[in-house]
């Protein structure tokens, strides 16, 4: 590459999606998004709420993806989670691979130690989003979560 291309390629350059994806930002509700789906990414994204919001309540909704994924990280998937307030854990999002016997989101879930979490598959999320009163969103997940993006946008405007 020749470093004079680099002023018109930095012109066109979008930035980086879902990663602390800011979609609604008002003085009493936030709603971000974010692709993290690794419990340290899960980690840094709360940490970072929290530090930008103290004080703040932060519901979480978060999609796991891979069966395998959640099997070998179940423990620090829970530990990350906790850090919520409250949270809506999906079903696991299978991608490229079949399912697992026995693996699914309950083996986060159980291990997730604030009251305040529920399980939600798809179909409910929004419903069960629009009896909430919320005031930070996080919605994670690196599988099909990003489709509910505009409709939590429009839900919440």
């Amino acid at each position: 590459m020749d470093l004079a291309e680099i002023p018109s390629i930095m012109e066109s350059f979008q930035g980086i999606q879902r990663r602390f994806d800011i979609q609604v930002f008002r003085k009493d509700l936030v709603y971000i998004d974010d692709y993290g789906h690794h419990p340290r990414e899960i980690e840094a994204t709360i940490s970072s709420v929290r530090e930008l919001f103290p004080g703040r309540k932060i519901t979480g909704v978060f999609q796991p993806h891979l069966y395998s994924r959640t099997r070998d990280l179940a423990d620090d998937f829970a530990k990350s989670l906790s850090m919520l307030d409250e949270l809506i854990l999906m079903d696991i999002y299978p991608a490229r691979e079949l399912p697992v016997p026995g693996v699914t989101s309950e083996m986060i879930f159980k291990k997730v130690t604030i009251r305040n979490k529920i399980m939600c598959p798809s179909e409910r999320l929004i419903g069960e989003l629009e009896k909430r009163e919320l005031d930070i969103l996080v919605t994670m997940g690196a599988g099909d979560i990003d489709r509910f993006v505009e409709p939590l946008k429009k839900l919440l405007s």
